[in-house]
């Protein structure tokens, strides 16, 4: 048997008497292994020694019976007078319940006194461990029992197991979560061979028992009956057939407790424990997906039958029951259900009729969210804003599906997709992104600004994807439109990115008439953003690219003093990029660094990928002037694993490749060619996590007087990303 080490402590349960005769205990015997929990024993271990009333809360099916069980077996022998289980789950009739207790805990009394006063005399000089379990249904009075018995019994601990806590004064709660990943395989893997005599997890099937262990919440029940379906249907069967879970997970197995029967049971025990206003708020937090706020539950889910000022007290109990996860993290205090609690309130909301409606109000609320997030991304809240949206994520998408697939809302989705133009680009998600705004893009609307707003967000994107063409075609049809239809803003943005699909096609002298005609349309519509801002940088790397650094290094200072008095970090984070290329093309090898690493810091705060590749890239040649060849190619091997969720590397560009071939050149000579791949496939290792501590956390060198490097014009301004492009000219961009 399983033994947890006692933590010391003076209050702790007393092991110093032996077990009295005759106290065996009445905890039924373990008919199947127990898996898993190691953290979750020994908290309660630790919690039993210095609490008197420990009670263990969760979900239906999370294994909070079994849990408080094996723990209670294991911990048997440090109470002289063992352990009783008292199962309340059966009863239904209050007054029983001193019964049902006087039936474990004492031996039966003829002498016509209450039960109660039987129970306290004969527990008033023992010290013993009662399991309080399935007490959710009669609450108040089990509450109410166990705290006068916990008062008249000091040697009595309680170890309680059910969906809410007692409430009672000195009670240590421990809320019990799924299964960690690991435990959750181990444990349908044990109950698949005890169904198919030769099942294991091998690698032909050890991606989908996972993906079936993440679907099903990592909920012991319910992994125990989807195990029980392999009788008849393969784990991949099992898997497809999830949309339907109610309806696939029972069960037939005898002796189970009939709350444990199916995985509808569980739920709908938990459900039937709820108040009208608990179950209809179940039903209408079911449209959120993920995380949610308090905030968002307000708007989304209150009306007349509901009322906002209600609405907190509501949650808690959720909370208390264990239909709703809090959770605190970088977004603040955040809520959320389990898939399968989720899917269960979603039934109830169909039935309700009122699934549209809610979904409607959801979609509402996050278009409101992301337009105020665009708003802020220009401001010292930069961190927070990216934090919120990346935490909303699948709040977001939910919405963008909602606008895409309801007919007439089109307009919508084309809304919400540009909005997040930030996000896309600035947090990491050029990809998913592209995705949306195609999509929406496909779809007709009549509302021309949203349309055009999306065009130039997905020419943005695709010019950073290194997707010359599909950026050409988007930019050219969103001038085409802004002209047409008299809009000066999305005119001038076309206008930018239009610049910057020149810039990475090597067109410099195109590139700073476009971007800088973009700055002046810009000023004459009283835009500020990061955008703006950004349009200033990719001046000057136009610039840079020619040979003017003392102009590229002014239009960078310059923008790095409106971040400053912004409190924009995203967009500083290019300045420093430029101005670092300028200090490494000037020999200022170590100011070079200091301005990679600031730059590089910023860039993987926001998880701008696109940013932290190109700051590596040019951080691997400042390392190779320092005189550390094998270090240069390890960065450049960590920036090629980085690429490919980028997009075309260094955008097919001449010019942005230009320090990748000199680094990667003389790191060849220095090194040999057979060492030198050695170090860049050793670089291929690490991931982005790995690399920016590698390189912040590495001994910073003096770095030795290094010759001034000018990057040469390569001898043609062909637009190196476009593979079918012939020449620049208007019709490029």
């Amino acid at each position: 048997m399983r033994r947890i080490p006692r933590p010391d402590g003076p209050s702790g349960p007393s092991s110093s008497r032996p077990p009295r005769p005759g106290n065996p205990g009445n905890l039924p015997a373990e008919l199947t292994r127990f898996i898993g929990r190691d953290d979750e024993l020994t908290a309660l271990a630790q919690r039993l020694e210095s609490a008197r009333l420990v009670t263990l809360t969760g979900l239906g099916g999370i294994g909070k019976s079994r849990l408080a069980r094996h723990a209670a077996a294991i911990l048997q022998d440090r109470f002289c007078d063992g352990v009783r289980l008292v199962e309340v789950s059966s009863l239904r009739d209050p007054q029983a319940l001193e019964h049902a207790f006087a039936e474990a805990l004492a031996p039966a009394d003829h002498t016509g006194r209450p039960p109660r006063a039987a129970l306290c005399d004969h527990l008033a000089g023992r010290e013993l461990l009662l399991v309080l379990d399935g007490y959710e249904h009669l609450v108040a009075e089990c509450a109410e029992l166990a705290g006068e018995l916990l008062r008249r019994a000091p040697g009595l601990r309680v170890l309680a197991a059910g969906r809410r806590p007692l409430g009672l004064a000195g009670e240590h709660t421990l809320p019990l979560p799924p299964m960690n990943a690991a435990d959750a395989v181990d444990l349908f893997a044990d109950r698949a061979g005890a169904v198919v005599a030769d099942f294991a997890v091998r690698p032909s099937n050890e991606a989908a028992v996972a993906e079936l262990c993440r679907r099903l919440d990592r909920i012991p029940l319910a992994l125990e009956l989807a195990a029980g379906r392999l009788r008849a249907l393969s784990v991949d069967q099992v898997l497809h057939r999830l949309d339907d879970r109610f309806r696939l997970l029972t069960g037939t197995t005898r002796g189970a407790l009939p709350r444990h029967q199916t995985l509808r049971t569980a739920i709908g025990w938990s459900h039937e424990l709820c108040t009208p206003q608990e179950r209809l708020l179940w039903a209408r937090l079911s449209v959120f997906a993920g995380q949610f706020d308090l905030e968002a539950a307000e708007y989304v889910c209150t009306g007349p039958d509901l009322p906002p000022d209600e609405l907190l007290d509501v949650v808690a109990e959720l909370v208390g029951q264990s239909v709703l996860v809090r959770e605190e993290g970088a977004a603040g205090v955040r809520y959320r259900m389990l898939d399968t609690v989720r899917a269960y309130g979603a039934g109830w909301l169909e039935a309700a009729g009122d699934g549209d409606r809610l979904r409607r109000r959801h979609r509402d609320w996050f278009l409101g969210l992301a337009t105020w997030c665009e708003l802020d991304w220009f401001s010292p809240r930069q961190a927070e804003v990216a934090a919120r949206i990346e935490a909303e994520l699948p709040n977001l998408r939910v919405a963008l599906e909602q606008s895409l697939e309801c007919e007439g809302d089109a307009y919508l989705g084309q809304y919400l997709a540009g909005t997040l133009w930030f996000y896309w680009v600035g947090c990491g998600r050029l990809s998913e992104g592209r995705q949306w705004l195609d999509r929406a893009l496909e779809l007709e609307s009549d509302h021309d600004d949203a349309r055009l707003k999306a065009l130039w967000v997905v020419g943005h994107v695709a010019v950073l994807q290194g997707d010359t063409l599909g950026a050409m075609a988007a930019l050219q049809e969103c001038r085409d439109e802004a002209d047409r239809t008299g809009n000066a803003t999305a005119a001038a943005y076309a206008l930018h990115r239009t610049g910057c699909l020149a810039l990475v096609c090597d067109d410099m002298p195109r590139a700073e008439k476009l971007l800088r005609g973009a700055l002046v349309r810009y000023r004459e519509i009283g835009e500020l953003n990061s955008n703006v801002l950004m349009g200033q940088v990719e001046l000057a790397m136009a610039v840079a690219f020619q040979g003017e650094l003392a102009c590229a290094v002014q239009l960078c200072e310059d923008v790095r003093q409106v971040c400053g008095d912004h409190g924009e970090r995203w967009t500083l984070a290019y300045a420093l990029f430029v101005l670092a290329f300028a200090a490494w093309t000037g020999g200022e090898g170590g100011r070079a660094r200091q301005l990679l690493e600031e730059c590089l810091t910023i860039d993987h705060a926001f998880h701008d990928l696109l940013g932290a590749v190109l700051a590596i890239e040019l951080l691997a040649l400042v390392t190779l002037g320092d005189g550390d060849a094998a270090e240069a190619a390890v960065l450049q091997g960590a920036a090629g694993r980085i690429w490919p969720s980028v997009g075309l590397p260094l955008f097919g560009s001449r010019y942005f490749n230009q320090p990748h071939a000199l680094c990667e050149e003389r790191a060849r000579e220095r090194l040999g060619a057979e060492r030198y791949e050695e170090c860049v496939r050793a670089g291929g290792g690490l991931d982005l996590d790995q690399t920016v501590a590698r390189i912040l956390d590495r001994t910073q060198q003096v770095p030795g007087p290094l010759a001034a490097v000018q990057i040469a014009p390569p001898a043609t301004s062909t637009p190196a990303a476009s593979p079918s492009a012939s020449g620049g000219g208007e019709t490029a961009g």
